[in-house]
């Protein structure tokens, strides 16, 4: 039975090794810094959505200045 989970173990080495990687960044930007970005992104968009539908003055205050707090931190990134 060890046999069989020994010859499981090199098969998914094997399919580990033959999958296809991700391409790395044509801007060398690191990983973390692009994740970073990338999460940054969705929340502005986000919050763009929530401002297209806001009612009260207040929020939508609140809304753009995240959204200039969002801008700053993805300028920020380069």
């Amino acid at each position: 039975m060890a046999r069989g989970f020994d010859s499981k173990a090199v098969a998914d080495q094997q399919e580990q090794a033959a999958a296809p990687r991700p391409a790395p960044d044509p801007e060398g930007e690191p990983t973390q810094t692009r994740a970073r970005r990338r999460r940054l992104e969705l929340s502005r968009a986000d919050i763009e959505r929530r401002l297209a539908t806001a009612q009260v003055e207040a929020h939508k205050e609140m809304l753009r200045r995240a959204l200039s707090a969002l801008d700053e931190e993805i300028a920020s990134l380069g």
